[in-house]
């Protein structure tokens, strides 16, 4: 490390008045006579890409810029004063930074650290702007920003950037852990080290997600195998009082679409001629064109199509449509999404093969896809004696 920084150059300027005098001489010569640091010091920095050194108010003043794989940190150090480091996307924006804070520091204005910049940004500023500035361009963002806001109104939300230790994560984990099932948790967690990730990325803001990312959480085995009986099919149906719910429920069972695509359907994505309905946006990002069967069909023939979305009604608004039909009908632990699950084990036990099936459901990987499947023994044994008695 010694050999390759002495192959380099520094630049030291001396500043008297208004004249500038630029001396040339090799790296870290400036530090044999000075209190800012002894050698050892200097032989234990880091590689660095350019030091600018200079005089100011008797002290020695230095900007010390590195390239941290594609992003630029500048340091400017004085022994009287804290040092001062931030990052940059680019070169020329460091530079132009490290400048200002040479001609504040010139002229004995005090400089506030970035330390000082965390301690006045609370934890749940920093997620309300993540939320409104970066979360609408997810998709879910709806709950997306329903998660931000919730963490926003604990107490873990009123603490500053500055405050944050691992142990204030650890102690919301298991707070959240005794309301919260342990997937709601994971969410929430992913979503903290994205705002932290971003405030670094892209605000430039000296925080690391190192104090989210290190907690450790259970392992999530969320792995589901329940479908409806038939029973319970026919109790959700006669306690159906809502007019557009039992047929999104159809449509669920028929096409294995999500909830949200559902209620995304338009009457322009049908063709009536071929019994297909194209989705434009899927969760996965592919869009998609699927098979209608001759129920679903029907379905949708029978309904208004004075709007321009087959179903006008939001999504959470059959979230809680869903919840209060379960109650009324007395079946418990169904999740909507459950009829995604039933729809894709139901076409896998009419025969049709993982290519088709993954066309219908929209799933690109066949271990995912086989997550969905439950099939039932009794329809698997039914299928077989069809099959030999042919």
């Amino acid at each position: 490390m010694e050999g390759r920084v002495a192959q380099r150059e520094s630049t030291a300027f001396t500043r008297q008045g208004s004249q500038v005098q630029s001396l040339s001489r090799p790296p870290f010569s400036w530090l044999e006579n000075s209190d800012l640091a002894d050698q050892s010091e200097a032989r234990n920095l880091p590689t660095i890409d350019l030091a600018h050194v200079w005089h100011s108010a008797g002290a020695i003043v230095v900007a010390t810029f590195r390239k941290r794989g594609n992003r630029w940190q500048v340091q400017v150090r004085r022994r009287d004063h804290p040092s001062i480091t931030k990052t940059f996307a680019n070169r020329s924006d460091a530079e132009r930074w490290s400048r200002r804070i040479e001609r504040e520091l010139d002229l004995g204005e005090t400089i506030q650290s970035p330390r000082h910049e965390l301690s006045r940004i609370r934890f749940k500023d920093l997620l309300c702007r993540y939320a409104s500035e970066v979360s609408p361009s997810h998709k879910g963002h709806e709950a997306e920003r329903y998660r931000l806001q919730s963490i926003s109104k604990r107490p873990i939300g009123q603490l500053s950037l500055a405050q944050l230790q691992p142990k204030h994560f650890s102690d919301y984990r298991d707070e959240r852990l005794k309301v919260v099932a342990l997937s709601s948790v994971v969410r929430e967690f992913q979503l903290m080290k994205a705002a932290f990730e971003w405030a670094k990325r892209d605000l430039g803001l000296l925080v690391s997600s190192e104090a989210v990312s290190s907690i450790k959480l259970p392992k999530v085995r969320d792995a589901r195998n329940r479908r409806p009986s038939d029973v319970e099919l026919t109790a959700l149906r006669l306690a159906c009082s809502h007019p557009s719910l039992w047929p999104i429920i159809t449509i669920a069972i028929e096409t294995g679409m999500r909830r949200s695509e559902i209620v995304a359907m338009r009457w322009e994505d049908i063709n009536w001629v071929t019994n297909t309905l194209h989705i434009p946006t899927a969760k996965n990002g592919h869009p998609r064109t699927i098979p209608l069967t001759p129920k679903a069909t029907r379905i949708l023939e029978g309904l208004n199509k004075s709007d321009v979305q087959v179903f006008p009604i939001s999504g959470n608004a059959v979230r809680l449509a869903w919840v209060r039909l379960k109650k009324r009908a007395g079946v418990n632990d169904l999740r909507f999404h459950d009829l995604r699950h039933e729809a894709v084990s139901r076409f896998f036990e009419l025969g049709l093969s993982i290519a088709e099936v993954a066309l219908i459901s929209g799933h690109r990987d066949a271990r995912m896809l086989f997550r969905y499947t439950h099939l039932r023994a009794e329809t698997v044994s039914e299928r077989l004696r069809e099959l030999s008695s042919v």
